[in-house]
């Protein structure tokens, strides 16, 4: 195997799709999150949602996995200690973007605006005659 990582003018360590993609073995898991590259190897059973999660996404992206679940501060905290680098600018449109997931702003008035309805209706019930 080939080294294609390359370090940025600032020092981070850049890996390939490529590269990443290879690691997807029980001696070697590195997944992706947030373009961040980590080496998960040593933490597969250390990995309080099991081993199988963190291989099910072994040399890939696993973002939309990691957000979803809502990790904690101090998981994404023992994640720092898991860095290697970057995925590589020019690869990094060979994922799907990470996304911050917000509800559709239309859910911040129809809620509320259904609930007015049903509590009005369920005291025009009640109090009638």
């Amino acid at each position: 195997m080939g080294e294609t990582s390359e370090k940025s003018p600032s020092g981070v360590k850049y890996f390939r799709l490529s590269e990443i993609e290879e690691q997807k073995s029980i001696k070697s898991t590195w997944i992706i999150i947030n373009y961040k590259v980590y080496d998960v190897t040593k933490f597969l059973e250390e990995h309080p949602g099991g081993e199988e999660v963190l291989r099910e996404h072994a040399g890939g992206d696993a973002t939309e996995s990691f957000e979803d679940v809502g990790h904690s501060t101090d998981a994404r905290e023992m994640a720092g200690g898991l860095l290697m680098g970057e995925l590589h600018p020019d690869d990094r449109h060979k994922i799907e973007k990470p996304q911050v997931r917000q509800a559709p702003s239309w859910t911040n008035w129809v809620v509320p605006g259904l609930v007015a309805i049903l509590v009005t209706m369920l005291y025009r019930v009640l109090t009638s005659d």
